[in-house]
């Protein structure tokens, strides 16, 4: 599955060289482990090391620098996500990942004058080993206290995980094998064991059954979970596609299980997308997910408990004021 973190690096730490914008800055500390702001943690051990360089080189484009994430964020809906700078080199520092920077006119300014202090780089991180598996964006900001949401918005089928390592390893294929190198090995090993077994017996060409089936039966489960990753990989596609819609208002939520249930197949999926270009706004987000359910209270933040601390208030009589607004 594909899944994304952000981390957040202070750019103030880091010399100005003639009153310029840094040109290298640290975008994962070193680890193996690393732990975010909201307490979650992560693997950055070797094999993460290697997986990033790699994705990051194979890509052959430069990672993008924008503000406040607005290519995760704004561009999926439509609106502008200007880059603020250009990361077209990575290097590992003693386990921590660093990456040089071109910045724009306008971003170098801003960052020499402190105006942006923090950047929050987005990373593919796998839900299983939460191992970090490639680079994604950066994001200039100023809000490093905030408890960080994974993103999720980029489409699924631009991120595809490598091949899983066992099923690569069965295929006699690497970890950065493409899924049409592992069909196309499936297919060998079908057609292998079914012209062994269609041979006449000889001393030297006679495939003992044993064989036959242990050939067959790793072709079979091989295919068997290309399949239900390929399905895992369009379901992922769908959601995404069908929930940027409802954050667009160009679906309702009553009709998403229909919209579901049509984009099963690719086919459906690419119908509801020339839909989606083309239908109107039929109404703005209502906002009631993000409504709490009554009896329900949220801990203040730091910032909020130095103002309930000035206005003479408790923490529970500063939350009560803040819901009734």
């Amino acid at each position: 599955m594909k899944t994304l973190i952000a981390l957040n690096t202070d750019l103030s730490a880091l010399p100005l060289i003639e009153g310029k914008a840094p040109d290298w800055i640290e975008l994962i500390p070193t680890g193996p482990t690393i732990t975010g702001r909201d307490g979650r943690t992560w693997l950055w051990d070797e094999i993460a090391h290697q997986l990033v360089l790699t994705a990051f080189a194979s890509r052959g484009i430069d990672a993008v620098i924008d503000w406040e994430h607005s290519t995760e964020i704004a561009a999926p809906q439509g609106a502008p996500a200007p880059a603020a700078g250009w990361i077209d080199q990575l290097e590992l520092r003693g386990g921590a990942l660093w990456g040089h920077v071109t910045w724009t006119p306008r971003a170098g300014e801003q960052v020499a004058a402190r105006e942006y202090r923090f950047v929050s780089p987005v990373f593919d991180y796998d839900d299983t080993s939460r191992r970090i598996l490639r680079m994604v964006s950066v994001g200039l900001t100023n809000k490093p206290n905030l408890v960080l949401t994974a993103l999720n918005h980029e489409q699924p089928e631009i991120h595809k995980l490598p091949l899983p390592i066992a099923l690569a390893a069965s295929l006699g294929l690497d970890a950065n094998a493409t899924d049409e190198q592992a069909v196309a090995a499936v297919n060998q090993l079908k057609a292998t064991a079914t012209a062994r077994n269609n041979e006449q017996p000889s001393l030297d060409k006679f495939v003992p059954r044993q064989d036959y089936d242990h050939a067959v039966s790793r072709a079979t489960n091989a295919e068997q979970a290309l399949e239900a990753r390929k399905a895992e990989d369009h379901k992922a596609v769908v959601e995404s596609v069908i929930d940027a819609a409802l954050k667009a208002g160009k679906i309702t939520p009553a009709t998403v299980d229909y919209y579901r249930a049509t984009c099963s197949e690719q086919a459906g999926l690419d119908r509801f997308r020339e839909f989606v270009k083309a239908a109107p706004t039929i109404g703005a987000p209502s906002g009631l997910g993000e409504h709490k359910p009554d009896g329900t209270s949220t801990a203040l933040n730091a910032e909020e408990k130095k103002v309930a601390k000035l206005m003479g208030q408790t923490e529970e009589d500063f939350l009560k004021g803040r819901v009734s607004e």
